[in-house]
């Protein structure tokens, strides 16, 4: 690939309005869009993760969108690698490619490249299996926040996987986790146009809330209940299905878990925001702005 070939990614918050936009650049430049997004791309979850629609797939060609089962392996390191082969073909037909998103791993895996993360020994993970089990994950966090304060700002601390693996990573080797998550970027040999769109927060929230109701509205609580049985799988620890799991459970009532799943989105959409601003290559626009946006991906490109 010639340094000439550019990919361009478009990321942001959830609900911001990525969809559209990205279809009017994929018809723009006459190109695919690979999609970042680490749950669309299970066949399972479709109303819940805001899939595109059979419409709009029909429109513009999409990858990694409802290609993988619930029980399926998948990683950001294979997200990675997939990636950068499909580039190799795609720009053999175009000097643009355009990856959309608003999963940062996997972003940040075909952008700068995957941390080597050392392996856990088999002592360290039964340590934490037993910690976890018998202290909850509360007092596991507030001990990530003590040894890694910068790596517990952006992790789901409601995610245990997440939370119990950078502690691994923390008492086994004596360093924070954040400090394996900042090697030197892989060069690519192409270049990196970075779109960050953003709304006012206000705006964004009402959002957030309106798409939560048209979720419920599409049969979101038909979708949960049919990957109920699934639910101990890391992929269901999503917002959207894990509230609604705790209705099934007799936890909370309907209207709670809907209240749930709009208030974890709008936090989810602060943590992304956060992950984001720490990028100084993103350059920030409103979803409406397409000509702006248009024109510096030609002037960055030329």
């Amino acid at each position: 690939m010639s340094s000439a070939k550019t990919l361009i990614v478009i990321t942001g918050p959830t609900a911001v309005g990525k969809t559209q936009l990205c279809l009017d650049i994929a018809r723009h430049f006459d190109i695919p869009i690979i999609n970042a997004d680490s749950r669309q791309i299970f066949k399972e979850l479709s109303i819940g993760t805001a899939k595109p629609s059979a419409e709009e797939l029909q429109q513009v060609r999409h990858y990694f969108v409802g290609t993988l089962s619930l029980q399926d392996y998948y990683s950001a390191s294979l997200f990675e690698s997939q990636v950068m082969a499909l580039l190799g073909t795609l720009f053999q037909q175009s000097d643009y490619a355009l990856m959309a998103g608003g999963s940062m791993m996997y972003i940040d895996a075909v952008c700068d490249g995957i941390d080597d993360i050392p392996t856990i020994d088999n002592e360290t993970r039964a340590t934490m299996k037993r910690r976890l089990a018998e202290e909850g994950l509360p007092r596991l966090c507030e001990e990530l926040q003590r040894l890694d304060p910068e790596y517990y700002e952006i992790v789901d601390r409601q995610n245990p996987k997440r939370v119990v693996h950078a502690l691994e990573i923390c008492t086994m080797t004596g360093r924070t986790y954040t400090s394996f998550r900042k090697r030197d970027k892989k060069e690519r040999p192409f270049r990196i146009v970075k779109i960050g769109l953003n709304r006012e927060r206000e705006e964004l929230y009402q959002r957030i809330n309106a798409r939560v109701d048209k979720m419920m509205q599409q049969g979101l609580l038909k979708e949960a209940e049919s990957v109920y049985p699934l639910r101990h799988l890391n992929a269901l620890n999503t917002v959207g299905y894990k509230e609604l799991f705790e209705y099934f459970n007799g936890r909370w009532s309907l209207e709670e878990a809907v209240e749930r799943i709009k208030g974890n989105t709008r936090r989810y959409a602060r943590k992304q925001l956060t992950w984001y601003k720490k990028d100084p290559q993103i350059r920030w626009f409103h979803p409406d702005q397409k000509k702006e946006i248009i024109d510096y991906i030609i002037t960055q490109s030329s």
